[in-house]
């Protein structure tokens, strides 16, 4: 393109955006409009800037078009080509320093989905969340002395009602047996699940949303000690106690099936009755998840008259799950679950938590939200959503520890696959930022 050419554009497009703006006519007068402000723009034609682009052969050479200045933010710098060759180098934006953290990725909010919202507005008018679990298993959901429910599906329960109400005993535990579970979330019966329940594709397809994989579990068999059993071929032919309705019924059947094996089951809806009936001799072994299984087996009259085997025959990861169609619910669950795992990375315990509120470290002070944003603004929660979670029954560790560990309330069970990832177990969180 040649010069004229070029001039030529560049007032055409001055016309067009003077006609636009203001619909004033400006006599075009060699190439030069009058230095004012037209009506409806901020546009004054010193902004203006003609250049010339020499020619350089043949080829045209690439042209830079100064873009009228609107009275709003400068237009965006046009790369330049590269001194001695034709492709463009990448140009690095200056970011000017406000003296603080940087301010958190932000994306524009989608419109809301239909139910968006609405389990939390009837949790926050009835004051408590409705959770699915259980009263039978120690270190898991079962009874103090006292009366009180506990154990680890329950803690996670109470951190949740702690993020979203700022009162962790702001629960109204539900008993479920294995069979009710996925009906109990279909209805809608219960807000929350927590009760040792096994993430299938299934389940996820049928009952509702699971949230975040918080105990990592696989199947396995308890037979008398003295029986001699070490392994699944010498159970051919044995009868088996095993809870209905549950992975643990078809684990079984798919392990034997495989391996050319039979056996006879015992089923029974509720989990009491199946290990009493093995305690009884009734069964020559009983099968279900290793942390139940270790979990039984302390409350039997003489544990060490049983053995655990040494064999693990399918994945079990147990999740927590809400009810499908609030995706801000599900949202909130989840990154309660997160701030438990990351709290534990991050050194924040139930001890430690209010401290840490000043830590020199800014994901911690995210984290507890002191400073920043990892959401909760989005999903409606006080910033302190889960520092009031920790703070009401620790991080995830202490969690584990408290039931589990050497000193545990119920049962001492390794935490093995249940270490963070850093300490060699499966145990991780997206970051809360």
């Amino acid at each position: 393109m040649n010069r004229k050419n070029v001039l030529f554009t560049i007032l055409v497009a001055l016309a067009l955006l003077v006609s636009a703006c203001g619909g004033v006519s400006t006599p075009v007068d060699g190439g030069e409009l009058p230095a004012e402000t037209l009506p409806g723009c901020d546009l004054t034609t010193d902004t203006t800037e003609t250049v010339e682009v020499p020619s350089t052969g043949d080829t045209p050479a690439a042209e830079t078009m100064e873009v009228p200045s609107t009275g709003g933010t400068e237009p965006a710098e046009t790369s330049a080509a590269t001194p001695g060759g034709d492709t463009p180098t990448a140009q690095a934006t200056q970011v000017p320093s406000t003296g603080g953290t940087a301010a958190p990725e932000t994306t524009p909010a989608a419109p809301r989905p239909a139910g968006y919202g609405v389990a939390v507005q009837n949790i926050l008018s009835r004051g408590s969340v409705v959770c699915g679990s259980r009263t039978d298993l120690a270190g898991f959901g079962y009874l103090d002395d006292s009366g009180r429910n506990v154990g680890f599906d329950v803690d996670l329960c109470r951190a949740v009602a702690a993020a979203v109400l700022g009162d962790p005993e702001a629960v109204e535990i539900v008993p479920l047996t294995a069979a009710d579970r996925g009906p109990a979330l279909q209805t809608g019966e219960v807000d929350m699940l927590a009760r040792t329940t096994t993430w299938t594709s299934v389940r996820d397809a049928q009952w509702g949303n699971f949230t975040w994989i918080m105990f990592f579990d696989g199947q396995g068999f308890i037979v008398p000690a003295d029986s001699g059993v070490t392994s699944i071929e010498e159970l051919d032919g044995a009868t088996i106690c095993v809870t209905s309705g549950t992975t643990t019924e078809l684990n079984l059947a798919d392990a034997f099936s495989q391996r050319g094996l039979a056996y006879t089951a015992l089923t029974f809806e509720d989990t009491a009755t199946v290990y009493s009936t093995y305690e009884d001799g009734r069964c020559d072994a009983a099968t279900s998840d290793l942390s139940q299984l270790a979990a039984v087996r302390s409350g039997f009259a003489d544990p060490e008259a049983h053995t655990i085997l040494d064999l693990t025959i399918s994945k079990e990861p147990l999740t927590p799950a809400v009810p499908a169609g609030d995706d801000q619910w599900l949202d909130i669950v989840k990154v309660v679950m997160w701030g438990l795992i990351n709290a534990e990375e991050l050194g924040v315990t139930q001890a430690n938590v209010d401290e840490m509120m000043t830590s020199e470290s800014a994901e911690v002070r995210r984290l507890l939200g002191a400073e920043g944003d990892w959401g909760q603004t989005d999903l409606g929660l006080d910033p302190a959503a889960v520092a009031n979670a920790i703070r009401a029954v620790g991080n995830y560790g202490e969690i584990y520890d408290r039931y589990m560990g050497a000193q545990g309330d119920a049962f001492t069970l390794d935490r093995g696959l249940n270490n963070l990832w850093n300490n060699g177990g499966l145990i991780y969180a997206p970051p809360l930022r």
